[in-house]
């Protein structure tokens, strides 16, 4: 039996942003910033894949420009067989008719001038112009109740609810397009532990009820252990490991992956004062100014001195592992 085709395939994805140079000399080399690095990947549809690492890391750009909305300075952008980098604008708004995006902050995502009613329908009628006004009631109203609200709200502003609200408003902004692939770009970070967890778990029916297939972004590896089947591990624009979530909780095959994972705190008080916290050392590098060969060999316990020669590739260590470390 064939293995099903991507959604969606990203390679090589580089986004780099040109900044003036701090020389005053007109002449001066100006300066790029390194966001995202060379990172490859694949989306495969019903799936979740969640991506995390360190503020600054890269994952937030990495989301934005699979959706073009910061452009990808090289690589490929492969939506079903078609390539997207470098396509036209009609192009990618056909495009995000399958393809949406869930914001971190619920309230700064959402118009304040706009009733709720007006906010999910929005998309609807970017898409659809030529839909009949009560049509679009209608999936509105029908999206609400889905996501948790109320049909009696929808001529309530933003402000009169609370942050879950909130978020439960963007994912039902996102979904009334019956989209096959949705971004979340920290959609739960900003909310109380208690909320986080209805938020999750209605993300997870949906997806089972809709087929979606999910990017999950976020710090906590609890949270996208939870949710995820696959996890990618970022540091300073690049993959550090991408692998099966269970392979990637029981043997991190990447030192990073390992520090991340031993932060986690321990529902077992005994378990939590006794384990063995892998403390990272220094501070994340300027990604203006990237370590040579393997970007994580300053605060790496492991490296050697092989390790400032060459950029590790993500490679196979096993059926459901890959990791960007020399030394694995």
């Amino acid at each position: 039996m064939s293995a099903p085709a991507p959604l969606l395939s990203i390679r090589d994805l580089k986004v780099h942003f040109k900044l003036a140079s701090d020389s005053p000399l007109p002449w001066a080399a100006p300066r790029w910033l390194k966001a995202v690095d060379g990172v490859s990947f694949d989306i495969f549809p019903g799936e979740t894949l969640g991506v995390v690492g360190e503020s600054g890391c890269g994952k937030s750009t990495l989301a934005r420009a699979m959706l073009n909305l910061i452009p990808a300075t090289s690589g490929s952008i492969v939506w079903q067989g078609q390539e997207m980098h470098g396509a036209t604008a009609d192009a990618w708004q056909d495009i995000r008719k399958s393809v949406q995006m869930i914001f971190q902050d619920p309230l700064a995502s959402l118009n304040p001038r706009m009733t709720i009613g007006q906010i999910i329908a929005e998309p609807l009628r970017t898409h659809f112009p030529r839909m009949d006004a009560k049509e679009v009631m209608c999936k509105v109203r029908a999206m609400m109740v889905q996501v948790g609200l109320t049909e009696q709200q929808i001529n309530r502003y933003p402000h009169e609810f609370s942050g879950g609200q909130c978020q439960r408003i963007g994912i039902a902004r996102a979904l009334v397009l019956e989209p096959k692939l949705v971004i979340c770009d920290e959609p739960v970070s900003a909310l109380d532990v208690s909320i986080q967890a209805q938020i999750i778990n209605l993300l997870q029916e949906l997806q089972a009820k809709m087929g979606l297939a999910l990017v999950f972004i976020a710090h906590d590896l609890a949270v996208v252990k939870h949710i995820s089947q696959r996890v990618m591990v970022m540091y300073l624009g690049r993959a550090m490991e991408l692998a099966d979530k269970n392979a990637i909780y029981r043997h991190p095959g990447h030192p990073y992956t390992q520090a991340l994972l031993s932060a986690i705190p321990l529902p077992d008080p005994r378990r939590e004062r006794n384990k063995t916290l892998q403390l990272l050392q220094g501070d994340l590098p300027s990604p203006m100014n990237p370590p040579s060969g393997c970007s994580f060999r300053t605060r790496c316990p492991k490296a050697e001195p092989g390790c400032a020669q060459q950029a590790p590739q993500l490679r196979a260590l096993s059926p459901e592992t890959r990791v960007a470390c020399l030394l694995a």
